[in-house]
């Protein structure tokens, strides 16, 4: 499903990563949250592709959408 994004133990601790970089997806996010767009991120991280960036995005997307919330209540 995503052929632009690894995981390497060895690599950033494990966390998603741009294949063929060392930027996380979690850097590439933090960067469009400073507002940063992709153009902007692209000049500044020439390494990375228009594709690199939407693939990252489509990642953050799918995560929180599998995301699962607990509210638990712990008796002290």
């Amino acid at each position: 499903m995503f052929t632009h994004i690894a995981y390497n133990n060895e690599i950033l601790s494990g966390k998603p990563y741009i294949l063929g970089t060392r930027l996380s997806i979690e850097f590439i996010l933090e960067l469009f949250a400073s507002g940063a767009t992709k153009e902007d991120i692209i000049k500044a991280y020439p390494q990375l592709t228009a594709e690199d960036i939407e693939e990252a995005l489509r990642y953050a997307a799918q995560s929180v959408k599998n995301e699962i919330l607990l509210d638990v209540k712990v008796p002290s």
